[in-house]
């Protein structure tokens, strides 16, 4: 595989558009949702545009930060990303995440543009509407650049599970039913919540795969702080508590997904190490399948 390609990291992108997928649904459930009329259908577009350049970004960031830190050195079992492997230099990989640096700043800006400034006189009445997602988009980059990059990468303070399900779960969710009905209720906050689960325990499942490794090289993860077992419990309880949530409101239709994650648990607790990588796309194609049910 092209060098640059792998380094994209392209399984994990399905997982990023969970939270823009669901949000979008729910609007289009909702009386007020433009989504029939071409401003809608090109919100979309560019949220998802923009949240799979924020996912390339933290991937590519994070391949640097795993390097310079020497956690990527000894990865057994695991195919080595071009930076760790020699095919990609540090220079080329910083291009890379100034270019997607720049392709999130694009396609966010339009994002924000197209969903508050059109038509034009309807800027000066969204003003804070516009600069509130400016400020979340802007944090949403240095979340996803600082996530294992620089001296405080929170990644490496067990903070990574707290990241990705604000950034990938709850706030995705929320922008996006916001971005297309400009409200918000209670029903979307706990669908954000609940997807957000989901986000985690891919987080969770990669980083009990990498404990040993991880612990060796100084990468505190909330995993690695609760140990196999108690990593295992806790990917247990993210998912259940998913389902738990939105069977509670009344979204049954997450039942669909019931038998696929009761063979994901059985398999992580009778599996270790690298064999847990098998389970990765597993759970990112199902949390997508599950935000897509959320437009039934």
């Amino acid at each position: 595989m092209n060098p640059y390609i792998q380094s994209l990291r392209l399984r994990t992108l399905p997982l990023s558009m969970s939270g823009i997928v669901l949000g979008t649904g729910l609007a289009w459930r909702t009386a007020s949702h433009p989504f029939g009329e071409w401003k809608g259908v090109l919100v979309f577009i560019l949220a998802i545009l923009t949240t799979l350049s924020l996912q390339i970004l933290s991937n590519l960031s994070n391949e640097l930060g795993d390097a310079l830190k020497g956690t990527d050195t000894d990865q057994k079992g695991r195919a080595a990303y071009g930076l760790q492997a020699g095919t990609i230099t540090e220079k080329q990989i910083k291009g890379m995440i100034g270019l997607f640096l720049a392709l999130c700043i694009l396609f966010g800006t339009a994002l924000i543009l197209t969903a508050f400034g059109i038509p034009i006189s309807n800027i000066q009445s969204q003003i804070s509407n516009i600069l509130i997602f400016f400020v979340l988009g802007l944090l949403a980059m240095i979340g996803a650049v600082t996530y294992t990059l620089g001296k405080h990468s929170y990644g490496y303070m067990g903070l990574g599970d707290l990241g990705v399900f604000l950034f990938f779960g709850l706030l995705s969710t929320l922008g996006g039913y916001y971005l297309q009905t400009q409200t918000l209720t209670m029903e979307v906050m706990w669908c954000g919540i609940a997807i957000g689960l989901p986000c985690v325990g891919v987080l969770n499942l990669n980083n009990v795969r990498d404990m040993n490794n991880d612990r060796a090289h100084g990468k505190r993860t909330l995993a690695s702080m609760l140990g196999v077992r108690g990593g295992k419990i806790y990917q247990t309880c993210l998912l259940v508590i998913c389902l738990l949530i939105f069977i509670c409101l009344g979204h049954w239709w997450v039942l669909c997904v019931t038998p696929i994650w009761t063979w994901h648990l059985w398999y992580i607790w009778t599996h270790e190490s690298s064999e847990l990588d098998l389970q990765m796309p597993v759970l990112m194609l199902s949390t997508l399948v599950v935000a897509g049910l959320g437009w039934l």
